[in-house]
């Protein structure tokens, strides 16, 4: 049997990154970010109000109290967008509005709260230091800062960070596109009725879900029956538009194994020392990487998680790691068989403990869903006792 690094070794060493695409920023949500991005201007590009008010002269307040108050003359209202130039004076102010550029000669802001909201002339009840309510210029961003670096996945923040650098366009590494079919002529569609013998294709469905939570863009596949040639001939039709096709079920030593009789001349089929996911199978097809995963639903879970998803991040142009790893105190003890990596399903209680399920079978889904980490036994340990550390993945 080939270790799990070995075969994750051998997965990694087929893939590469994606080319980049330039996309619109829209478009580009999701994707990872391929070049760095810097500021041409500063942001703010120039100083301006943080709130609604009065921009002021803060000598002239200095002496402002609810008992004393300061009243000086409104000569004018400055609002967001205005690219008139405006200035006051010592004994007087204008009314200004968040956002709105700030007038020469003005050094504070009295927010209109502080005020009786007067048009003509103004009653001011507090006083203002120098700078109050002021955003200066560049105190977020500075002109010629890096503001994205390579390999930032691009959300919300990012795509609106890029937005306010005033780029409308940018380099990427796309989401790869995964194409994922399921095996089986036992297999029918959810929502359809079963006969006694037969079940719903659930595989096909998390394992795409998956994709998604990986960065990628997943394709379901409707699931093939027990055929080598139909297998290979929709593997072949599915290569023009796949960076990745995954495949569940018919890998194992049976005597149907259908993945495994379609692509036997050209991917490798090895068992390698895990539980769940012992067999696994992969290569390139027409230079496309092919990952054929075991039938059992946490099987091919567990698979995905290992091998696949460390895959789509060095296609992504990212540093393979697992889903959130980490460490947690063991709630109860637990054994393992001897020679294989085992991955348990559990459930974190508080922040630093997790319970093993008590339910570990390959095809046992109810555990599955209910678990919010996976916990990692080295082969080396056989038993691992209630309050030892153990590293954990996080799946939520």
């Amino acid at each position: 049997m080939r270790t799990v690094d070995e075969h994750l070794a051998a997965v990694l060493d087929a893939v590469r990154p994606l080319p980049p695409l330039d996309l619109d920023l829209l478009e580009a949500e999701g994707t990872v970010l391929a070049e760095p991005v810097t500021a041409p201007v500063p942001l703010p590009p120039f100083d301006n109000s943080a709130m609604d008010g009065y921009a002021v002269v803060a000598a002239d307040v200095a002496g402002a109290t609810e008992h004393s108050p300061v009243t000086l003359p409104v000569i004018g209202d400055v609002a967001a967008g205005d690219t008139d130039i405006s200035a006051i004076r010592s004994g007087m102010c204008t009314r200004i509005m968040t956002g709105a550029p700030i007038p020469a000669g003005a050094d504070a802001v009295i927010p209109v709260e502080w005020t009786d909201g007067g048009n003509v002339s103004v009653r001011i009840t507090r006083s203002a230091p120098p700078g109050h309510y002021i955003r200066r210029a560049g105190e977020d961003v500075a002109e010629g800062q890096v503001v994205l670096e390579p390999g930032v996945r691009l959300g919300a923040p990012q795509i609106g960070m890029l937005a306010a650098v005033g780029r409308a366009r940018v380099r990427v590494r796309p989401r790869p596109r995964v194409v994922v079919l399921s095996t089986g002529d036992e297999l029918r569609e959810p929502g359809s009725p079963l006969i006694p013998g037969q079940i719903w294709d659930s595989n096909s469905y998390m394992i795409t879900a998956a994709v998604h939570e990986a960065g990628g863009v997943g394709f379901r596949h409707a699931a093939l029956g027990d055929a080598p040639e139909k297998v290979l001939a929709a593997l072949r039709e599915q290569l023009t538009r796949a960076d990745a096709v995954i495949t569940t079920g018919g890998v194992s030593m049976g005597a149907r194994d259908v993945v495994k009789e379609a692509l036997r001349d050209t991917l490798t089929f090895t068992k390698v020392a895990m539980r769940p996911g012992k067999p696994q199978g992969f290569g390139l097809l027409e230079g496309v990487p092919i990952f054929t995963l075991p039938g059992n639903p946490v099987s091919a879970y567990v698979s995905f998680q290992v091998f696949v998803r460390p895959a789509l991040q060095v296609m992504q142009g990212l540093d393979p790691r697992p889903p959130a790893p980490g460490t947690a105190v063991l709630a109860e003890p637990i054994a393992s068989p001897p020679g294989l990596r085992h991955y348990l399903r559990g459930r974190l209680t508080g922040d630093d403990e997790v319970t093993p399920a008590s339910a570990q079978g390959s095809h046992q889904m109810g555990a599955l869903a209910a678990a919010d980490a996976l916990i990692v036994v080295p082969e080396e340990r056989e038993r691992m006792a209630a309050g030892e550390r153990v590293e954990i993945w996080r799946l939520s």
